[in-house]
């Protein structure tokens, strides 16, 4: 590896924000390798990331061609994060504001879609640990190495000559098969991700849910993070148990639910999203 060289010295940066940004299901890519420091691998590229004394460092290995500008377009270390924060009403809303006090920095990674949309279909009914176990274990199989013990996601089109019992055999279970469906109808198709990521949010999200096992909750989950449609509201059981307690959304469809975040939290609903599930998930907000 590189010598450690420094990032970033934002003014709204914390290693809770941070460690919530790597290792809070966003991502399944970043491991923790010391209370302050992480290895993971984004866009098939290996790098560390160290918070020490309010800066944030990073390095990479001689053979991952990583730019400061790539890692820091990843981590959205730029000025419209800041207006983004601004637009929130977390000035007005004490539920938010608790945690975006809390969580200085907390940010939306800018990963790439195809990955995404393969590590939630995981996700259904598993852990964060269980996801990365069994992402790793795919990555693994038929991925590129890439140091570090690290491998790339290996994209659909290599996933599509896939058999579905060889996916089994990963500890996939019953999800083998939506993974090996949508490989089938994605994989032949090297402009398909591409092609969802230039669509309006909700012409991105109707043509994800024709896909073999994506739902609503999977398909915000891969057009936030995956396309950086920050209007796009995952609402997984942490978010529904906040939006019940602190908004009165208890008689609410996951449509409904979501329309009123968009309203309530503006473009960035994304965003004031992972403030609340972080907040939540951690204990910050007492919900019911």
């Amino acid at each position: 590896m590189s010598q450690w060289k420094e990032l970033a010295r934002p003014n709204n940066l914390s290693i809770l924000g941070l460690k919530e940004t790597l290792e809070g299901g966003q991502t399944f890519s970043w491991c923790p390798t010391s209370p302050n420091s992480w290895v993971g691998c984004f866009r098939s590229k290996v790098a560390e990331l160290k918070f020490k004394d309010g800066m944030l460092f990073w390095k990479t290995s001689s053979c991952s061609s990583v730019t400061e500008e790539e890692i820091k377009d990843y981590l959205w270390l730029a000025s419209d994060y800041e207006g983004a924060i601004d637009q929130l009403p977390w000035r007005s809303d004490d539920v938010l504001k608790k945690c975006v006090k809390a969580l200085p920095g907390l940010t939306i990674l800018k990963q790439p879609l195809e990955e995404v949309l393969f590590y939630f279909i995981l996700s259904s009914a598993k852990s964060i640990p269980q996801i990365k176990e069994i992402g790793s274990l795919v990555c693994q199989k038929w991925g590129q190495p890439l140091g570090n013990n690290l491998w790339g996601f290996p994209g659909w089109s290599k996933l599509s000559k896939v058999r579905e019992e060889d996916f089994r055999k990963l500890k996939l279970g019953y999800r083998a098969k939506y993974v090996h469906d949508v490989a089938q109808v994605v994989g032949d198709d090297p402009s398909y991700f591409s092609n969802i990521s230039q669509l309006s949010y909700d012409d991105a999200k109707s043509e994800l849910i024709r896909l073999p096992g994506v739902g609503p909750k999977i398909a915000d989950c891969a057009l936030l993070f995956g396309a950086n449609k920050t209007e796009a509201f995952p609402i997984d059981t942490w978010i529904a148990k906040v939006l019940d307690s602190h908004y009165g959304l208890e008689s609410f469809t996951y449509s409904q639910k979501a329309l009123f975040a968009r309203k309530h939290f503006g473009l960035f609903c994304g965003l004031a999203q992972q403030f609340l599930f972080s907040g939540e998930r951690l204990g910050l907000i007492k919900s019911k």
